[in-house]
């Protein structure tokens, strides 16, 4: 994940909600028996604010591997450039072998994706967007596949800045 996303988002101001993407039973095998315990995926995030983050917890029972999930996603918070109602183009989020296809969609459209993607678009606050989800079906890639693609969306200031030209020439 590059580091020029690393500015950190203040999160004391922000409508948080939070959705439990998996719990996985883990067992680890000692001299004395089986260690039991939870590992648990959450994304969290501010649609009106369109800020999302994802984090990992693991603990004895589920509850507090959700609460770990949970700090672990509020640490791990990221601004997504979205235009008045979809994504601004196409991108495609790569991670391990999890890929993601991100389309543009036309005003109520809605969220067409399943899963791990749909979490992840409705607590980033993308209300018309088509998507894909190529290759792994394991949920930790195809989150981070959607971060990754979520990542790689611009907005028109950013390209300007980039390009050299001023916005009024940019074309779309």
């Amino acid at each position: 994940m590059p580091a020029a996303n690393a500015k950190r988002i203040d999160q004391s101001n922000l409508n948080l909600k939070e959705q439990v993407i998996s719990i996985n039973r883990v067992t680890k095998v000692v001299k004395g028996g089986k260690n039991l315990s939870f590992a648990a995926l959450v994304v969290v995030g501010d649609p009106s604010a369109k800020i999302v983050g994802f984090g990992t917890g693991k603990a004895r029972e589920v509850p507090a591997a959700i609460k770990k999930g949970i700090e672990a996603a509020k640490r791990n918070l990221r601004k997504v450039n979205v235009h008045e109602h979809t994504i601004m183009h196409p991108v495609l989020g790569r991670f391990g072998s999890g890929q993601v296809l991100l389309k543009p969609a036309a005003p109520g459209t809605g969220v067409i994706a399943g899963g791990p993607v749909r979490a992840v678009m409705q607590a980033a606050g993308v209300p018309n967007v088509l998507t894909k989800s190529i290759g792994s079906h394991n949920p930790h890639n195809v989150i981070r596949a959607t971060i990754d693609a979520l990542e790689q969306l611009r907005d028109r200031n950013e390209v300007s800045e980039l390009r050299g030209v001023p916005v009024e020439k940019l074309r779309g």
